[in-house]
């Protein structure tokens, strides 16, 4: 049909007008709805898009026979699955005559078995409830957007639409199309309790990338040292041989901490592997140091041999007065336990040599202690080879520099015997590590203000975990960037670090010249003119959330940083809502500003609620940790890391 555009458009105009008039006189202007009154109510009875003229001619517009739901307009056993609750509806037009034409639509709820049930109303335009497109060319795509608030979550929904040119509607609805609003994480409200520890470390094993003669012995068998002839022709070897089995401590006392013990759990560790946390250090694979006592005559059998089980120790204080010292402090120790030593040798006598670069330290003499924590030394007698002959060696290392300091350690052992006075052997314990990994490479430094000075291990990279039974909206968006984020920032799962944007950094402000900050971050991601999304009333206040988090290197705001953009709008928009049914929320696409939601941009930002906002992250504390610039770290969210993936939606568990 030929439609009359003056005629249509003066219709609306004048309709306009009249709306213009009501609103003008302080009157609110709101259509009462009349539901469709059933599904086989022909498009025309319900003349939403303009009158009908049944005495044009030409043909009927059609609508398309596969009308679609988004975005992101993807298909789920058959249903539309929706990322947002602004739905936006879509089907396409024809008009015979080549007219423009628009669409009506019409939603339903459905029934249990997937037939519609009742009307949905979807605008106070009209008294039908129904949106119309605008006009479109025809065979060209007609759509509408569906206002906030109209379409609950998680509710499944079926729409159809019918066509209009102006003059004529179709005769009948377009096939129906079922949606539904599909949130990417589900979640409850916080707990009222938990038993997550946010800060809790788990000691981790370790390889050494510099053992020493404990690497010879481990690869090709214990690799001897031996010492020059005394003026017996008499000669002392020594050898570092792996752990065995029986090599812990065979005493159930003796493999309970000791009062002398710098790491508390180091004896309950199994022989033949090193570990580590961010403070102490525990090496149970050096193995037993063998002394072999040999005579003059290569033929003859040894005079006779000793053995030692050995492990080293080591305890890093993160404050000052932690060690009882207003310096940064670290504390090394051997511990020994004579296994075996024969008469010949008289006695044994060892002594171990820790040496460090570091240019800002004073050293303790090593000081000795016996099973009852009496002061000792590092002499044996063959009587004394039992696992109550065991012993500590301490010693305590103060740095007193400016700034940081990486301090490289070195280790060594040399044995003597009481049945000469000349013979000794030294067998090489390795370093803290090669200069490109720095394992048990100590890092002290005075930048933490309030806490300082301190020492850590900066190899050791911690884990931050979210306390996702108090912060469940929080941890879902978190767990979400980092796995659909192509880098993966903080995941344990992807071993992809985070790196903190500490007071140390050496980026600037532009404006001044002063280091940047958390703020200047935050404030590219989420400026003051940003407003939250619209959310159910249950979940309180809502708040701009960025991740990567502006406290560290990864955020979008962060300068020359690997996510780096140009503003918030350039982030992954997301928001917390209530889902449709039952009393769980879930986290869905913001397309205030991406209209086709995220793509999984290099960075988010999302609508939390406020509480969970500034909770979740409440205990990441860098002074514990001694967290300077561009240090690793990770974040848990154990809620949900039970999912997969996040290809489907990933709902929160509760944990402990």
């Amino acid at each position: 049909m030929r439609r009359l555009h003056p005629l249509s458009a003066l219709r609306r105009l004048a309709a306009g007008a009249a709306l213009a008039l009501l609103v003008g006189a302080g009157t609110s202007y709101a259509a009462d709805f009349h539901p469709s009154p059933g599904i086989g109510t022909a498009p025309s009875a319900r003349p939403a898009a303009g009158p009908e003229n049944t005495a044009a001619a030409g043909g009927r517009p059609v609508s398309g026979k596969n009308p679609s739901a988004g975005p992101q307009f993807t298909k789920k056993d058959g249903v539309w699955s929706v990322v947002t609750s602004r739905v936006v509806l879509r089907n396409t037009v024809t008009d015979p005559d080549g007219d423009k034409a628009d669409l009506t639509f019409e939603v339903w709820t459905t029934d249990a078995n997937g037939n519609p049930k009742d009307q949905v109303k979807l605008t106070d335009a009209n008294s039908y409830g129904v949106l119309v497109s605008d006009f479109v060319a025809s065979g060209k795509t007609a759509q509408v957007t569906v206002d906030y608030g109209k379409l609950k979550p998680g509710v499944t929904y079926t729409f159809r639409t019918s066509a209009y040119d102006g003059g004529l509607y179709e005769t009948s609805w377009s096939p129906w199309a079922d949606f539904r609003i599909d949130p990417y994480v589900t979640f409850p409200a916080p707990q009222a309790s938990s038993t997550i520890d946010s800060t809790k470390q788990d000691v981790i094993p370790i390889t050494r990338t510099d053992p020493g003669n404990v690497a010879a012995g481990l690869r090709a068998g214990p690799k001897r040292n031996c010492s020059t002839a005394d003026t017996e022709g008499r000669r002392l070897c020594i050898e570092i041989n792996p752990p065995s089995e029986d090599s812990d401590r065979s005493s159930p006392s003796l493999r309970a901490p000791l009062g002398d013990d710098l790491v508390s759990w180091c004896g309950a560790k199994d022989s033949g592997k090193d570990y580590m946390n961010r403070t102490e250090a525990c090496l149970k694979n050096i193995g037993s140091a063998t002394l072999i006592f040999l005579d003059s005559d290569p033929e003859l059998p040894s005079l006779g041999t000793a053995t030692f089980d050995l492990q080293q120790q080591m305890k890093l204080y993160t404050k000052k007065g932690d060690s009882g010292s207003d310096l940064g402090e670290f504390d090394q120790q051997l511990v020994v336990i004579p296994t075996h030593i024969d008469e010949a040798l008289e006695g044994v006598n060892l002594n171990w040599y820790a040496t460090n670069n570091c240019d800002a330290c004073s050293t303790s003499p090593i000081k000795w202690r016996d099973i009852n924590q009496n002061e000792t030394t590092a002499h044996w007698t063959p009587d004394q080879a039992n696992p109550f002959g065991e012993r500590w060696g301490t010693i305590q290392t103060a740095w007193s520099g400016t700034g940081k300091e990486i301090i490289d350690l070195g280790w060594s052992i040399r044995a003597t015997v009481d049945a000469s006075a000349t013979v000794s052997a030294t067998a090489d314990f390795g370093t803290s590590g090669d200069t490109r990994v720095r394992e048990l490479a100590p890092r002290c430094d005075n930048i933490l203000k309030g806490v300082a000075p301190g020492c850590a291990f900066p190899y050791f990279k911690p884990i931050y975990t979210v306390d996702t039974n108090l912060y469940p909206a929080a941890g879902a968006y978190y767990w979400l960037m980092q796995e659909k984020m192509t880098s993966h920032p903080g995941s344990k799962k992807w071993d992809s670090l985070l790196h903190r944007l500490g007071p140390d950094t050496t980026v600037k402000r532009p404006s001044d010249g002063q280091p940047w900050t958390t703020n200047d971050s935050r404030d590219k991601i989420c400026p003051s003119s940003w407003s939250p999304h619209p959310a159910d009333a249950s979940l309180g206040a809502l708040s701009c959330d960025e991740y990567a988090m502006a406290s560290t290197h990864e955020s979008g705001g962060f300068p020359g940083g690997p996510n780096q953009v140009g503003s918030g709008n350039d982030c992954a928009q997301l928001t917390a809502d209530k889902m449709g049914t039952g009393t769980s929320f879930g986290l869905l696409a913001d397309t205030r500003v991406a209209t086709a939601g995220p793509s999984w941009e290099k960075c988010g930002r999302a609508s939390i609620p406020t509480a969970q906002n500034t909770g979740a992250f409440k205990n990441l504390n860098p002074a514990p940790w001694r967290l300077l610039d561009d240090d690793g770290f990770f974040v848990r969210t154990p809620g949900f890391e039970h999912c997969a993936n996040a290809n489907t939606t990933c709902a929160w568990k509760k944990i402990g």
